[in-house]
């Protein structure tokens, strides 16, 4: 039998993967969906040979997802009692309850009888939430830092540890005795650091993000019999701290996002479903809600904020990419048959299918329902979520580079009355320590304006990297009713059109004002320097006269 060309191959799935989540795009959904129909269409028209390949890419990028996770973690946040407790019950009860609706529905047309620790199984599977969606939506929307984005993070790593350990028993071996000598990869961390300093920019920086991830991370875990992603995730972790790690991250942001495609393309691929497999994944696609709402009841009774409560909840919901390997550990064992693989990976594009608008949705969700939600805080709010209180006519939310500056140079000429404010606290901290008037806070956060006094506030600028959180955060200025002036920062110049079209007053393009703020910054220096000062300031007075 004659096969496709590879060649082939490789155009169908690029062309599909485009085009469908270009159309996804037109449709303001999230692109993620439009990858997920582009696999089941290519599955349909029995294009399959790019499945092996494609699977090769997904491990890649959900390894790379991993050691950028690490690169922005903070191992205490493990610590803290809503992560590991909460984490621990929420899987529990899930796995009870999924595994109990699969075992009822198996007395049903839809399912053959399976013995109870089958569904058990099953349930056990879903109740792990996807890292590589919540991830991908807390990244867009640039919340990564902000108290929901860190605890979801820190949940799903704990996901990750419970899967270490099931995969190791699942297995019937242990680790390897090299596993005590992985220790020692800390001994190598001047090593990896010297590395990160000498690798500069560019494309060697981000062959030595592949190879501290592939290599160094994972590899080495997959040695000693251990999962390799949390190999990945350890070697991020390990090497955060350096000062490049940041850059490293935006180095690999392009090839991690690339190979993330292809994870979605995977499963369309993993195989088609019948009637009665659709019918049970959609039903197991609705339960995503109690998945959510069981999230949002645990960590409310953490005492967190009914906002943050429902910002973390609602990424997590989803089912997970490890469903698929505890199956086909199940199936491999011969403890569960082969349909239940394609049975999973329909529940998991379902979930994503309701998941993707329903977090697209999620501040107008709280907007509309505030009050309701409120209802389920406690009288005693978490250490981390308390009230916000501060006295400025100025406000700039974003403290990185550019929000640094802007800070510098309001605060020369207003005085005391700027307060920078950043939902990162390690950013916070650092500010802090340099003498900056910054605390923690969320822009984006409908019930921070409560709390404060909008109208006290005569300018709000909004300098965060990312545009959504621009955008999102001009959404809730004016639902709160922010009258002040607003400016913010783009990158582009439909970035600027939007915000502009949006109210807001004034946008500055970062890129397309490079030039002329590098022309001010070195006349500066020119006027300050003794031997070329005296001249520069003749001929300005020349051509000033003529």
């Amino acid at each position: 039998m004659e096969t496709t060309p590879i060649w082939l191959v490789d155009a169908a799935w690029i062309s599909f993967a485009f085009f469908c989540g270009f159309l996804a795009r037109l449709l303001r959904l999230p692109p993620l969906l439009g990858f997920l129909a582009a696999g089941f269409l290519l599955n349909a028209l029995g294009i399959r040979q790019a499945g092996e390949a494609l699977q090769e890419l997904a491990d890649l990028g959900v390894t790379l997802l991993l050691f950028t996770i690490g690169l922005k973690l903070d191992v205490k946040s493990l610590l803290r009692k809503e992560i590991w407790l909460g984490t621990s019950l929420h899987m529990l009860i899930s796995t009870v309850v999924l595994g109990g609706l699969v075992f009822l529905l198996t007395f049903t047309p839809l399912l053959g009888r399976v013995p109870v620790a089958t569904a058990i199984l099953i349930g056990f599977a879903l109740s792990f939430s996807s890292t590589v969606f919540a991830i991908k939506i807390l990244e867009e929307r640039g919340e990564l830092n902000a108290l929901h984005g860190a605890t979801a993070m820190g949940i799903l790593v704990m996901q990750d540890i419970i899967a270490v350990v099931f995969l190791t028993v699942s297995a019937g071996k242990i680790p390897s005795v090299w596993a005590l000598a992985l220790p020692l990869l800390y001994l190598l961390r001047p090593l990896f650091f010297k590395l990160l300093e000498y690798s500069h920019h560019g494309e060697l920086l981000a062959l030595c993000g592949l190879f501290l991830t592939m290599v160094a991370g994972a590899a080495s875990f997959e040695f000693v019999g251990l999962k390799p992603d949390l190999g990945a995730l350890v070697m991020g972790i390990m090497i955060g701290s350096h000062p490049k790690a940041k850059e490293l991250g935006y180095t690999l942001l392009g090839l991690k996002n690339l190979f993330l495609v292809a994870f979605f393309l995977s499963i369309g691929l993993s195989g088609l479903p019948d009637v009665k497999i659709l019918l049970v994944s959609l039903l197991l696609g609705l339960f995503i809600v109690f998945k959510g709402g069981l999230f949002y009841s645990m960590l409310s009774r953490f005492n967190f904020r009914s906002r943050t409560a429902l910002f973390t909840a609602v990424p997590l919901a989803n089912y997970s990419e490890f469903g698929l390997i505890v199956v086909a550990v199940g199936v491999k064992s011969g403890w569960l048959d082969s349909s239940w693989l394609v049975l999973i990976a329909m529940a998991l594009t379902i979930s994503f299918i309701i998941g993707a608008p329903l977090n697209s949705s999620v501040y107008d969700i709280y907007a509309r329902f505030r009050d309701l939600f409120k209802r389920c805080e406690k009288p005693v709010l978490h250490p981390a979520d308390q009230p916000v209180e501060l006295d400025a006519d100025l406000l700039i939310f974003g403290m990185g580079r550019v929000g640094t500056g802007a800070y510098d140079c309001a605060r020369n000429t207003y005085g005391q009355k700027v307060i920078g404010l950043d939902n990162n606290r390690e950013t916070v901290e650092e500010h802090q320590q340099a003498g900056r008037d910054v605390i923690f806070g969320d822009v984006t956060d409908l019930d921070f304006w409560e709390r404060i006094d909008p109208d006290q506030v005569r300018l709000i600028s909004l300098c965060m990297p990312r545009h959504e959180a621009n955008v999102t955060a001009v959404e809730q200025l004016q639902e709160a009713g922010y009258t002040g002036f607003i400016a913010a920062t783009a990158r582009f110049n439909d970035q600027v059109e939007e915000l502009k079209e949006m109210g807001v007053h004034s946008v500055y393009n970062i890129f397309a004002n490079v030039g002329p703020a590098y022309a001010d910054y070195v006349r500066k220096d020119i006027l300050e320097h003794p031997v070329f000062s005296a001249e520069l300031k003749e001929d300005e007075l020349v051509n000033s006269s003529s």
